[in-house]
């Protein structure tokens, strides 16, 4: 008796579906066979797949994506003007403190603290170089040329409209992106440089005096 009742393989359950089918003719006896004897091999492999692809997606970081809302394929499009940018706030950065080290006393520190947002910028604006691209991007190596001694109030006159000149065409390159974060940088940094024309106009005030 107990090993009949062990051998399952060679039981015979027909005498039970037909007595199901008179206590409940309604009812499926096994619904979790009979789905899936109802799903095409195929369907379920594409729901396996589909689920596969889901999980996937949720163990993704948010940024790990082919084309991320912001510093993507529409950002990419600005590279070279803000590689342009990059060498422009380098070369910046080396006058004032060129101009620090060799102009009046009274000026060198707000020269100075120019040099340091010039350098700033490069910096970030390398990392957004990066965030494009994953590369980094190499700074062409310039020498500064010595500082002309002579006139003091027109090499501030030079470097005010360098400086303006740079917030306008952060500005127009701020107008020209769709990508909204690389938008809300070049916006900040017109502003910065709108800014520092105004700390060269008071620099050019003082040095006027003595002119």
């Amino acid at each position: 008796m107990d090993q009949q009742l062990h051998q399952s393989a060679a039981y015979d359950y027909r005498p039970y579906d037909r007595l199901w089918q008179r206590v409940a003719p309604g009812l499926e006896p096994y619904p979790a066979a009979a789905v899936e004897q109802a799903v095409p091999a195929s369907s379920q492999a594409e729901l396996s797949a589909g689920q596969t692809k889901e999980e996937e997606n949720e163990g993704q970081l948010p940024g790990a994506v082919p084309d991320p809302c912001c510093m993507g394929s529409d950002a990419e499009d600005m590279l070279d003007v803000l590689t342009g940018f990059i060498e422009e706030e380098l070369e910046n950065c080396r006058n004032y403190r060129m101009m620090a080290q060799q102009g009046p006393m009274a000026a060198r520190q707000r020269l100075r603290d120019l040099a340091a947002e010039e350098a700033g910028h490069a910096r970030r604006l390398m990392a957004v170089y990066y965030l494009i691209t994953g590369g980094c991007y190499r700074p062409h190596v310039m020498l500064c040329q010595q500082m002309r001694s002579g006139n003091w109030c027109q090499l501030l006159r030079q470097c005010y409209h360098a400086q303006v000149c740079s917030g306008l065409n952060y500005a127009r390159a701020a107008e020209g992106t769709t990508d909204h974060c690389l938008a809300q940088i070049l916006s900040e940094f017109s502003a910065d440089h709108y800014r520092q024309g105004d700390v060269l106009m008071t620099l050019l005030e003082q040095a006027m005096r003595q002119c």
